[in-house]
């Protein structure tokens, strides 16, 4: 069975002035659809590039990058734009809602810059349908700054759900948020992962989403360090 994600000697380096800085030294990665998978390390370790490269956020210097069979190594911007709108979703430490929407429309606002789409009442179901599997179904007309904290990453799981990704990336997605919180939060997403089969990869620092995944891995001084916990 072919992997959701391929990396094969991934490389990425930034010019700041006369200085070269490397970020990334050879990575070989792969992952399976139906993953909860970890990335740490300390920070300048390469977790944050790395992810961007597999969000098609960025490109590597080098190296080969498979997504979902397709090969997205030499692809320019506007390529990897419609990539990530077709196969990623994205959940950030700041959430990054739209303060002027409400939930029902924040958790659409994806599908928005979709060209063609479904009809709007075919999206609004499916946004409804999301709203309770997140547990906000009563939250729909309330705005960001109603919200709590968890209930705002909540939102933000829903929204990068709504297209119905083969990846789901979180960036630190705990970060904000206190330890009932947090649990709550992951607890969400491992069920989201068991039950809908819903690929999620993740980078952190917060032990208990390392303690929760199905696999961890460890990056540091850019390059996969060997003996990564697989749980």
């Amino acid at each position: 069975m072919a992997h959701l994600i391929e990396l094969s000697g991934i490389t990425r380096s930034y010019r700041l002035g006369m200085t070269e800085v490397v970020a990334l030294r050879g990575v070989d990665l792969t992952i399976d659809a139906g993953e909860f998978t970890v990335v740490t390390g300390p920070s300048g370790s390469g977790k944050t590039t790395l992810l961007n490269i597999i969000g098609c956020l960025d490109r590597a210097s080098s190296g080969r990058y498979v997504l979902d069979g397709i090969d997205v190594s030499n692809r320019d911007f506007d390529d990897l734009a419609e990539v990530r709108n077709q196969k990623i979703g994205f959940i950030f430490q700041s959430f990054n809602l739209i303060p002027v929407l409400d939930v029902a429309e924040n958790i659409e606002f994806p599908c928005a810059v979709r060209e063609g789409g479904e009809s709007p009442a075919a999206l609004r179901a499916r946004v409804e349908a999301l709203a309770r599997a997140v547990g906000l179904e009563q939250y729909l007309h309330h705005k960001p700054d109603e919200l709590s904290g968890g209930q705002r990453q909540r939102v933000a799981i829903a929204r990068a759900l709504i297209t119905t990704p083969r990846l789901v990336l979180a960036d630190e997605p705990t970060a904000n948020l206190d330890s009932k919180t947090s649990e709550q939060i992951i607890d969400l997403m491992l069920a989201l992962n068991r039950d809908q089969g819903v690929t999620f990869l993740f980078s952190t620092h917060d032990p208990r989403v390392v303690q929760h995944a199905r696999r961890a891995l460890q990056i540091r001084d850019g390059q996969m360090v060997d003996g990564a916990l697989a749980h």
